[in-house]
């Protein structure tokens, strides 16, 4: 049996050093990603890992995505959570589990281009795929494209706000696409509700910055431009780039912007988005 004096000695060394872990984890900076399982999603998890944050990587599988299980085996701030952007049941369970958290980027990144098809790949400029072209338009996938792309980050947004507004970055990215955008000439016909539904995700986050620019809180909106994910593979057209290259270009545009910054439309290197 231990003498009292060093029993006492040793249990206040381990709450010092309970606390000085605690509070290590505590500075460390904090990213909630949707879609976090594939594609720009999953190469934001996985950079933001190396950069030591602790990366909250939200799938909407029923079971971890081997992608985000071979990641949390690699780096141990990966902490994948099941959250379906359409289901609000999914949304407020994990805002509940995350309650007090800090999160100091909330990165909208879930959303879909297009339904059905045999890889559900999209296929460059001018894709006109059915269900969105004109002639043959699926008003049934409209409202899916509206509940997941514009609906789906509003909800997200709203459910963690407490969390972002309490963390030290303050921050909400959004990745929305050029397909939004309404000024200058059309980029081409097809792909219908996708391109709708990224004018209104833009509309919807500029709208959320103004309400909450007084918090400190910076709103963002980035156009990745055309991007070799994997649901891509063998694709090529002119300015696309590997996936790494453009997530580590948000990454470092991301860490710059400042609440002067909120409310723009941002290309994936800083520059401004007309939309």
């Amino acid at each position: 049996m231990l003498p009292l004096s060093f029993a006492r000695m040793l249990s206040r060394l381990l709450a010092a050093a309970f606390l000085g872990l605690a509070a290590a984890c505590a500075q460390a900076d904090t990213v909630l990603i949707t879609g976090a399982n594939s594609g720009i999603g999953l190469e934001f998890a996985k950079q933001y890992a190396e950069l030591g944050w602790t990366v909250i990587a939200a799938h909407r599988r029923d079971e971890t995505p081997d992608t985000l299980k071979e990641l949390a085996a690699k780096h141990a701030n990966v902490k994948p959570e099941r959250m379906d952007v359409t289901e609000p049941q999914q949304i407020q369970a994990l805002a509940q589990k995350m309650k007090g958290v800090p999160i100091d980027v909330l990165l909208n990144n879930a959303g879909v281009v297009i339904l059905g098809g045999q890889d559900g790949a999209w296929r460059g400029p001018g894709a006109n795929v059915d269900g969105q072209k004109f002639g043959s338009l699926d008003y049934d996938q409209f409202d899916t494209f509206m509940r997941t792309n514009v609906a789906g980050p509003g909800r997200v947004t709203e459910a963690f706000y407490e969390n972002v507004k309490a963390s030290r970055q303050k921050k909400v990215i959004s990745i929305s696409s050029a397909n939004g955008q309404i000024t200058g000439p059309p980029l081409g016909g097809g792909l219908y509700w996708y391109r709708l539904s990224k004018a209104g995700l833009n509309k919807l986050m500029i709208s959320i910055s103004t309400d909450v620019k007084k918090d400190g809180v910076t709103v963002v909106l980035f156009n990745p431009g055309p991007v070799q994910v994997e649901k891509q593979a063998g694709i090529e057209f002119p300015g696309m780039k590997p996936t790494d290259v453009v997530v580590k270009s948000m990454i470092g545009v991301i860490d710059k912007v400042t609440i002067a910054d909120t409310g723009r439309f941002l290309t994936h290197d800083g520059q401004t988005q007309d939309w």
